[in-house]
């Protein structure tokens, strides 16, 4: 294709677009893109195997991926459930209870993480009567799960909950008529009709499951093997002035999150 024709086509695909809405979108897509451009600028490509297979490095990235999985997989059993109330039931205090479950989304990590300790350590609130019965979160691998649960669980509640709303209940409505029981309307009826949507909010809970720093360090600490996920080495690298290290697992986390990201929007565009 033409210069001249690459030039024609960008504007008439621009035309009828104030100018100002273009510069605003385009400085926004670089406000993302300039940082994940400096990650690789600034990238040790020659050392990046050296990084990724050293075995403190694999075993970070495998109990991130463990723990941000059982973190979704615990957001799904509890949280669609907790979406449907809040979608469709009516009680006092049901907005209350939706701010308190969206918390997380704006609460600084860190302070989740203290919340945590303060209610299921082993002085805790709760914490005390679970060390009672030899359970001990904190500082324990299932103590990352629960940070992770805690701060990602929301993102799928709320997309989910969303979707139960716009659901068109008049199939449910028909299964209902046609003496299907409401567990059975629920789960062959309407989950299918929110898949779409269900994926994606368990998908935006793993990225942020994946990516969790503050409340995973304060509540289940930093052991190496133990609790200490690839957001916590990537820290520890920096911190110990090794950059390389810091930079290359960066980019592991990006590229695992983008390609994730990217196929679940395309299968969600094909629905």
């Amino acid at each position: 294709m033409s210069r001249s024709a690459i030039e024609n086509r960008a504007r008439r695909s621009t035309s009828g677009v104030p100018v100002v809405v273009v510069v605003g979108a385009t400085v926004a897509v670089l406000f993302f893109v300039v940082p994940l451009a400096g990650l690789v600028w600034r990238a040790p490509w020659s050392s990046t195997w050296k990084v990724v297979s050293s075995g403190q490095a694999r075993d970070a990235l495998r109990l991130s991926l463990e723990t941000s999985l059982a973190a979704t997989a615990i957001a799904v059993v509890f949280g669609v459930p907790l979406a449907w109330v809040q979608a469709r039931v009516s009680y006092p205090g049901r907005s209350a209870v939706r701010a308190i479950t969206l918390l997380p989304m704006v609460l600084p990590p860190v302070v989740g993480g203290v919340a945590l300790l303060l209610a299921l350590g082993r002085n805790g609130l709760v914490g005390q009567y679970l060390d009672r019965v030899g359970v001990h979160l904190p500082f324990h691998v299932l103590g990352a799960v629960v940070a992770e649960t805690f701060v990602s669980m929301p993102f799928l509640v709320l997309t989910v909950e969303a979707a139960f709303r716009s659901a068109d209940r008049r199939f449910e409505d028909a299964a209902r008529t046609l003496g299907a029981s409401r567990l059975s309307v629920f789960r062959r009826v309407t989950l299918p009709m929110i898949r779409p949507s269900l994926v994606a909010g368990a998908v935006l809970c793993w990225a942020r499951a994946l990516g969790e720093f503050g409340a995973t360090i304060t509540f289940a600490g930093n052991a190496q093997g133990k609790t200490q996920t690839l957001p916590l080495f990537v820290y520890v690298t920096l911190e110990g002035a090794n950059s390389d290290a810091a930079i290359v697992l960066s980019l592991v986390l990006v590229v695992v999150s983008l390609v994730v990201l990217v196929s679940v929007y395309r299968w969600l565009s094909a629905q």
